[in-house]
């Protein structure tokens, strides 16, 4: 069974409490011909797709003994990935976010077409409040599976946490067009409405933002959030009149 965690279950709440960080041994680092700094091992593991640099024989020999015990633990190296980011899922929700990365890491490895790994790297980066690296992230999921609306409507946050720091307009409009394209291929899933109330309040189309809360509502009320409703109220009142 997924222990999964989304990222739109955050959507509203102001900041990431998350305070964890990687903690690298300074002592160990070196630098390659070019003079970039190496990562060691221990901090390739803890970074989204082992830091994607140039693999050491060490890195090398400890995956393929990893390979071959899955390969005698498990039906075939899908299964592996699956178990591996399950296992990942539930580190996230209990907070130890190295930990979820690394278990991510590995189901990346013995399946670079796993969903997952990427969807939980990005929500691990997420809540580092490493925005730009999740968005990336996430935007590679999609690419493997560009009908995922709820993984969708996950980088829509992203890119509208990223505004709500930066205030470029470009990342409001590119959570609003990921948001509307999510709405046209499932118009069931309540939080694509929910995310769209708050672009379109952010864009001070209110109107608009009060359709999109309705719509959301009516497909879940529990995830109505009371603040962001009082918050649209002062901006014009529920033309429903549904939230007095």
């Amino acid at each position: 069974m997924k222990f999964l965690v989304r990222l739109s279950c955050l959507l509203l709440i102001p900041a990431i409490s998350w305070s964890q960080t990687l903690q690298y041994a300074s002592a160990t680092r070196s630098l390659d011909t070019n003079g970039a700094r190496t990562l060691t091992l221990a901090e390739r593991e803890t970074i989204p797709f082992f830091g994607e640099q140039r693999k050491t024989s060490e890195q090398i020999d400890k995956e393929i003994r990893f390979l071959s015990d899955c390969d005698k633990m498990f039906t075939n190296r899908e299964e592996a990935s699956n178990f591996f980011a399950a296992r990942a899922w539930e580190y996230v929700q209990e907070g130890q976010l190295d930990t979820a990365a690394y278990r991510f890491n590995l189901a990346y490895l013995l399946n670079e077409k796993n969903v997952d790994a990427y969807w939980g790297l990005g929500v691990v980066s997420y809540q580092k409040n490493q925005l730009e690296e999740a968005a990336s992230i996430l935007r590679r999921g999609v690419e493997l599976a560009p009908n995922n609306v709820p993984l969708m409507v996950d980088l829509s946050t992203i890119e509208l946490r990223n505004y709500t720091q930066t205030a470029k307009p470009e990342d409001l409009e590119e959570s609003y067009r990921i948001l509307k394209h999510a709405a046209s291929l499932d118009s069931t899933y309540s939080l694509t409405f929910f995310n769209l109330a708050t672009v379109e309040y952010y864009r001070a189309d209110y109107p608009k933002a009060w359709e999109a809360l309705h719509t959301g509502r009516r497909l879940n009320f529990p995830q109505v959030d009371f603040e962001f409703v009082n918050l649209l109220r002062t901006k014009l009142p529920d033309p429903e009149g549904f939230f007095k």
